[in-house]
């Protein structure tokens, strides 16, 4: 049977496997960075950390995360996924290991903070969608990247319900070894999106640091970070404090990881739909969209009274919205500066993203232990989604127009 009859037209064998494979690396790094929140409380009663402490480790982790993301994403350009994706996971595992054998803030640090948050940039988003942007055509393009996004859902769906279980059979370090075993899976996996990129010339984009001045000197490109700072404020608040604050209103701690799986299971439907909407109509317009809906959606959650059911509503809404970002982010990256360098600028829209984490997952651990409530944040996260909504809609959507080079006479 040829290839035209087994995959879509405009969709290769080769680029089907790449986006499979990246799909199920994004699964196994993001489920289980999404399953962190459950560690807060056994964590902080274990070792003495209080909710700020623990938050900051957090936090560092998501802008290391995001201030390696762009070099990460340039060498990837460079040497292809494949090899920074096994190294990724390496030290993955290293950090996860380092993090159950510590024994207070300064081995969590390193092995949650530092070493994870650099894993983090080598078997997530950005590598992952710099090589699957390459490997299929234009109008397939966002769509590709909803479903590698959807990868990271599926893990939240399918890890933090199993971690949940191991921590109640288990204790918390125990957990982090098995989750570092599955982490070891992506090695394997890598093989998907291995491969150097092809190589370009003057007509695929700019060489790096020109492309860089271009996008800097473009105000489309500032606008994009500024929504994406938010998306990452409100992704770090709600998956590290969302399963605290459950538990604080008398909730079980079953009801905040079935939350985190609902999120997840959400946004598995999410970020395929906003990927593919995005594939058809105007991406600047869909985030605005997007954005508006957290909002509301957060408005909606603090005014009903907290049950069981309304948190579940709640995740389940706020997951597909959760990561439809990315495809549409992505998508507008790709489509106003080309592919040749999108993981680096993608890395850079990225790290934006991971400064707004920083402060999301720090700044609420923060307010809790200064006011004894997170108010403070669910309000300053409505705010944020309301800017990220009008911050949107001037960008141009439209590829920059370069001068064509003149052959030389």
């Amino acid at each position: 049977m040829s290839d035209a009859a087994e995959t879509p037209p405009g969709i290769s064998r080769r680029a089907w496997v790449m986006i499979i494979t990246g799909a199920l690396i994004v699964t196994l790094s993001m489920g289980v960075r999404q399953a962190f929140g459950l560690f807060l409380r056994p964590i902080g009663f274990d070792l003495e950390i209080d909710r700020q402490t623990f938050g900051l480790v957090i936090a560092a982790q998501n802008l290391i995360f995001g201030l390696a993301m762009p070099f990460v994403g340039a060498w990837a350009d460079r040497i292809g996924a494949g090899r920074i994706a096994v190294g990724g996971a390496l030290i993955y595992i290293a950090g996860l290991a380092i993090a159950a054998g510590s024994a207070g803030a300064l081995g969590l640090m390193i092995g949650f903070g530092a070493l994870t948050g650099v894993a983090m940039a080598g078997v997530t988003f950005v590598v992952v969608l710099g090589a699957v942007g390459r490997a299929v055509q234009p109008h397939e393009r966002t769509l590709a990247f909803g479903i590698v996004t959807a990868g990271g859902s599926l893990g939240q769906f399918l890890v933090v319900p199993a971690a949940q279980g191991l921590l109640d059979a288990y204790d918390w370090r125990a957990t982090l070894f098995i989750l570092a075993a599955l982490v070891a899976l992506i090695i394997p996996l890598a093989l998907g999106v291995a491969g150097k990129p092809p190589a370009t010339d003057s007509r695929d984009g700019l060489p790096l640091k020109e492309a860089l001045a271009e996008a800097g000197a473009d105000r489309s490109f500032w606008l994009l970070n500024a929504g994406f700072f938010v998306c990452g404020f409100h992704i770090a608040f709600v998956g590290t404090h969302l399963p605290a604050y459950i538990r604080d209103q008398g909730l079980s701690g079953g009801v905040g990881a079935a939350a985190l799986a609902l999120i997840g299971l959400f946004n598995i439907a999410g970020s395929w739909l906003w990927g593919a909407w995005g594939s058809k109509g105007s991406k600047k317009h869909l985030l605005a969209l997007l954005y508006g809906l957290r909002g509301v959606a957060m408005v909606v959650f603090l005014i009903v009274p907290l049950s069981p059911a309304s948190v579940l509503i709640f995740a389940a809404t706020f997951g597909f919205l959760w990561l439809g970002t990315v495809p549409l982010t992505n998508g507008l990256v790709a489509q106003i500066y080309g592919v040749r360098h999108l993981s680096a600028l993608g890395g850079i829209v990225f790290l934006s993203h991971q400064v707004g984490a920083f402060l999301g997952a720090w700044s609420a651990g923060w307010a809790f232990d200064v006011t004894g409530s997170y108010n403070l944040i669910w309000i300053a996260s409505i705010g944020l989604a309301v800017m990220a909504a009008v911050a949107n809609l001037p960008i141009r959507e439209a590829p920059l127009v370069r001068p064509v080079p003149v052959p030389a006479e």
